[in-house]
């Protein structure tokens, strides 16, 4: 055999080596959603802070079980699901803050009316008095 004779090897087909790197992309976990986590249990903070556990009592504890399991994803190494359970958990919370807002807001303006319907009452009483 001659040196000629011998082959070269070949160089790799690109697309081949492209496909392999895909591959290898594929398989690889994305990071946990550490920000998405942390933002839920803010959200989380902040609606007890606005006794949501009072006035939407229901969306706060779905907000709770939200993040308990995205962070049960977290440990089953489920990223994507992981993050999308914290943005849910995030909106839930939310939700529930807003709905103790709007419950504060219409507790107030109760309040108000009821006082405003007080003092016409006694602006009435006062005026057939003087007459």
């Amino acid at each position: 055999m001659n040196a000629t004779s011998r082959t070269q090897p070949r160089p790799l087909h690109p697309a081949a080596g492209l496909m392999g790197v895909l591959l290898l992309a594929a398989c690889a976990s994305p990071p946990p959603p550490t920000e998405n986590l942390r933002l839920a249990q803010q959200a989380i903070a902040t609606a007890e802070q606005n006794e949501a556990g009072r006035y939407a009592p229901g969306e706060l504890a779905e907000a709770r079980t939200q993040l308990a399991s995205a962070n049960t994803a977290v440990s089953d190494k489920k990223m994507i699901t992981a993050k999308q359970l914290a943005e849910e958990s995030t909106a839930s919370a939310e939700f529930a803050s807003a709905k103790t807002s709007d419950a504060k807001a219409n507790a107030v303006n109760n309040d108000m009316r009821q006082s405003t319907a007080t003092l016409v009452q006694e602006m009435q009483r006062n005026a057939g008095a003087q007459q």
